[in-house]
């Protein structure tokens, strides 16, 4: 199983912590980001990783085994990043982990085994976590509902209350060949600017209106997203009183 991390962004709302980094090279708890997620993927089952490159690419191109690089990091969104790795989409299962989260190895080793065409890792217990990061939690939320055989049913839309939010999108997402050529179909449907824009909540929120089945998988341990400094500093706080253990 091989894996990709899309490390294109710098992460704007991090401030002065990205000003001469990428997002996933801020450091918690001793490791950057991107090293924490690269020790998982393995741990996980993942035997060769790509980073998706893109700001500052010189500084995380050599973490991973190969690099991909979107040149137009700067004009484009994270499905335009995915697309630098086509390669390795078209040829066998990947897994695609953000560059801004933490996991466990064990959530990588049970999205490893689901047998969708694509399927995504999500957190059942969102709220308690959310709780701790937002003074209004839904201010933050997406949509996420499933059906009863556990296949997404919507994702990424204004929620009118914690009901409508069955959990929440980790940002991690295993993909088929067979996948990812349905995402292509869905993307040659689209305006280049439209494309430039597309987000992965937005890509999977498109598929589901064309009828893609999306699999769900439940995380398995800690994890956490690292949107800004003050997440990071949630985080380490945690890790100090010995909540966290990473």
């Amino acid at each position: 199983m091989k894996a990709i991390i899309l490390a294109a962004g710098r992460g704007s709302r991090m401030g002065a912590l990205t000003d001469d980094r990428p997002k996933g090279l801020t450091r918690l708890g001793g490791l950057t980001l991107i090293e924490r997620a690269i020790q998982s993927l393995r741990e996980g089952g993942c035997t060769s990783i790509g980073i998706a490159t893109g700001y500052r690419a010189e500084l995380v191109a050599h973490l991973g085994d190969h690099a991909f690089h979107n040149a137009a990091w700067a004009q484009t969104n994270m499905v335009m990043t995915l697309a630098a790795a086509r390669d390795w989409l078209t040829a066998e299962p990947v897994i695609i982990s953000y560059s801004d989260i933490f996991y466990s190895a064990q959530t990588v080793a049970a999205l490893t085994g689901a047998t969708a065409p694509i399927a995504i890792a999500y957190d059942p217990h969102w709220l308690a976590l959310w709780s701790h990061r937002f003074a209004d939690p839904l201010s933050d939320a997406e949509t996420f509902k499933r059906d009863c055989d556990g296949y997404l049913t919507e994702i990424g839309h204004r929620p009118a209350s914690i009901a409508d939010v069955e959990g929440q999108y980790m940002g991690l997402i295993k993909m088929t060949p067979r996948g990812w050529a349905e995402v292509e179909a869905a993307m040659c449907r689209l305006t280049q600017d439209r494309l430039d824009r597309l987000d992965m909540t937005s890509l999977l929120s498109l598929l589901l209106s064309n009828g893609v089945k999306v699999a769900t998988v439940a995380q398995c341990g800690q994890w956490g997203e690292c949107d800004s400094a003050a997440d990071l500093a949630l985080y380490e706080g945690w890790i100090s009183k010995g909540r966290l253990s990473l």
